[in-house]
């Protein structure tokens, strides 16, 4: 095998490591070539599908010397412990979204960079969608001026299927339902579209028949350090959609696309839309922007195995994946207190504090 591909392995054989390794045959630049799960089954199946060796152990697997780095897809609460096992192997990590459902463990996770010389990627993934650079790239062009606000949903039926049988139902597992699965994604992309983030105040409800113990209506409002303000609305009781607008002094942005495409990437571009509406010279003409084919899944994993031979990362850093998961758990804990503002800062500091107490 040629010796430039960046050579990784994936632990956890089940849905999104398929959708991951589908996006990986695309690269010129990496390559998966081991495997690992406890079933057998799931083990034989991507054996099957993908041509790739599979291991009964994560040890076997880890003890591939050309493997540079693991790609992990296990449940969140699994994140940590297998993530100490890929660092202390000297194998980089790229973990799923979010980096722990825990968030003292997402900085443990963190702290794990360090110790043991590797680098964390976070797979953030829409924060890479083509829709929301450009819109990045406008608001820093300083073309349409500043960043006042950001309104932001996602949204799918998650709630009217769910079942005991399944982890989401549960919200030990799912903290907040949809706030932790789906709007996490949208913390993160004001986190990169605003800046550092102040506060965040939020209400939840539960509106499915089924019974699930999670909550699956959350609206949480987001204030930024420089002043700027954002929403983030996610419900799991309505059909799937992933929208972004972003308010500025000359302008505004508006993204949204079908999620029913979320699984194949390359063609969201057919079934999204981004159009840009100027201010008072502009108002009420409507510019669509052309959004061009990408990957977001693809683009990730390249990400990861740049920073494999690099050893430098600027984007879906461990830090930004804590930053929103600390949003999430600031936002639970407004819930629970009649939607005050919550600190993310403090709430950083009260989980570090716990690391440190625990280590005493």
């Amino acid at each position: 095998m040629d010796s430039s591909y960046v050579k990784l392995g994936v632990v956890g054989l089940g849905r999104w490591a398929k959708v991951l390794t589908t996006a990986s045959k695309h690269s010129k630049k990496l390559k998966i070539v081991a495997g690992h799960s406890r079933s057998v089954e799931k083990r034989e199946s991507f054996s099957t599908e993908f041509n790739i060796k599979t291991y009964e152990t994560i040890d076997d697997m880890l003890g591939v010397p050309e493997l540079e780095g693991v790609i992990i897809t296990v449940p969140n609460e699994q994140h940590y412990p297998v993530a100490v096992k890929i660092a202390e192997a000297g194998k980089h990590v790229y973990t799923e979204k979010p980096i722990s459902n825990i968030l003292a463990d997402g900085l443990r996770m963190e702290d794990l960079q360090k110790k043991h010389g590797i680098v964390m990627v976070v797979g953030h993934s829409a924060r890479l969608l083509k829709g929301i650079k450009i819109i990045k790239d406008y608001i820093e062009s300083g073309e349409i001026g500043r960043l006042s606000f950001v309104e932001t949903n996602f949204s799918n039926e998650r709630a009217l299927t769910l079942t005991p049988d399944t982890w989401r139902w549960y919200r030990e597992r799912a903290p907040g339902g949809p706030l932790s699965q789906l709007a996490i994604h949208q913390f993160n992309i004001l986190h990169y579209l605003g800046g550092e983030v102040d506060s965040v105040s939020s209400i939840a409800s539960k509106l499915s028949p089924v019974g699930a113990e999670v909550d699956d209506q959350s609206m949480t409002t987001v204030k930024f350090k420089n002043g700027a303000l954002g929403y983030v609305g996610s419900s799991w009781t309505s059909p799937g959609v992933f929208s972004v607008r972003a308010f500025c002094q000359n302008g505004l942005l508006h993204h949204e696309l079908d999620f029913s495409s979320w699984d194949k990437p390359e063609n969201l571009h057919k079934s999204s839309s981004l159009y840009l509406q100027k201010g008072i010279d502009g108002f009420g003409l409507r510019e669509n922007v052309t959004i061009p084919p990408g990957n977001m899944f693809l683009d990730e994993l390249e990400i990861f195995s740049a920073a494999c031979r690099t050893k430098k990362l600027d984007e879906l850093t461990a830090y930004q994946g804590n930053v929103a998961v600390a949003m999430v758990m600031a936002a639970l804990k407004s819930i629970n207190e009649n939607g005050v503002l919550v600190s993310v800062d403090q709430t950083l500091n009260a989980a570090r504090k716990s690391i440190e107490s625990a280590s005493e």
